[in-house]
């Protein structure tokens, strides 16, 4: 799987997609502060922008007829898909939202945001159900920190957040607790003498089926940091003990942005720099046994049913991979 069969090319820059099932649509989130509806095998393909937050929408679900989007405005936005237009808007996070996490069985979701907090929400109400807090807000550098993955295991009992300077914490959802902390340092790079600055962070996460293990992404060290130039990077940790069991470098530059368990055990993972890459993990094998390069960065994506087709959310368009 690599090859670009359709490539959608827009203005906007999209960060995030997701799959309307019940409609047979996409919904992807954008630079331009708009939820577009996208319908990729139309001639010409559609795309409907529809209006209501303020900047960057980074994050968006589908669950139980409805669509959820999340913003740089700290806004989560309810969508009727067929309408398209908004149902409900709930001020969610003091600053950027940066992803959403949608549990097995729809009736929550979770939010991370720069405001370093993890709030779990009910899908049909709007409610807060519970707050996780354990990332420290400034880096050890004293700069302010970003909250930028959630993932949700299979069971519906572990969430699992990433930070900038690579802190990953392992939840337990019914308690809020704490059950492991793991430190991918490597995925951050601080410059103490030119730039006084730093790049990286944990920026992808995805759990194994069976809910035992974790996969972070994000990028290896980097020489200047004002460039995405370290190495692709994801590592493989065991939950039980909290040990490292391997890490995967790539040959290609940039992070890992999204990580999604095939059903086959492989692993994929899609990213980049300023042009994109797919990459493909056999865990067993502890090796990358493919890696493409793609027109543009890809910021996320998602399957068909059968995981023989990929959606991806990239800068300037959207691609069609198989």
């Amino acid at each position: 799987m690599s090859k670009v069969v359709k490539d959608l090319q827009r203005r906007e820059i999209f960060f995030c997609i997701t799959r309307d099932l019940e409609n047979h649509q996409l919904f992807a989130g954008a630079s331009d502060g708009r939820v577009y509806r996208v319908i990729p095998e139309c001639e010409p393909p559609v795309f409907l922008g529809m209006d209501g937050h303020r900047g960057y929408v980074t994050g968006v679900i589908c669950a139980r007829g409805c669509v959820i989007s999340a913003a740089f405005d700290g806004a989560l936005i309810w969508w009727d898909p067929v309408e398209c237009k908004p149902l409900r808007k709930v001020p969610a996070h003091a600053r950027w939202i940066r992803g959403l996490a949608l549990s097995p069985d729809e009736s929550w979701f979770a939010s991370v945001g720069d405001d370093m907090v993890c709030r779990i929400w009910d899908t049909e109400s709007g409610l807060l159900r519970r707050e996780l807090t354990g990332h420290a807000p400034r880096t050890p550098q004293h700069f302010p920190s970003m909250l930028f993955a959630v993932a949700i295991a299979a069971d519906g009992q572990q969430l699992a957040t990433a930070d900038k300077v690579g802190k990953i914490n392992v939840w337990e959802v019914s308690s809020g607790a704490v059950l492991r902390s793991i430190q991918a340092e490597t995925m951050y790079t601080w410059d103490p003498k030119q730039r006084i600055h730093s790049i990286g962070g944990v920026r992808s996460l995805c759990f194994s089926p069976d809910g035992r293990q974790l996969l972070a992404g994000g990028m290896g060290q980097v020489g200047n940091i004002d460039h995405l130039e370290g190495k692709s990077r994801m590592e493989q940790y065991d939950l039980e003990r909290g040990d490292l069991i391997h890490a995967f470098e790539g040959e290609l530059k940039g992070l890992v942005e999204k990580l999604v368990w095939h059903p086959q055990g492989q692993v994929i993972g899609m990213g980049g720099d300023h042009g994109g890459f797919v990459q493909i993990y056999d865990l067993s094998s502890r090796a990358i046994v493919q890696q493409e390069k793609t027109a543009a960065h890809i910021h996320d994506f998602v399957s068909n049913d059968a995981v023989s087709r990929y959606y991806a959310a990239c800068h300037g368009r959207i691609a069609i991979l198989e």
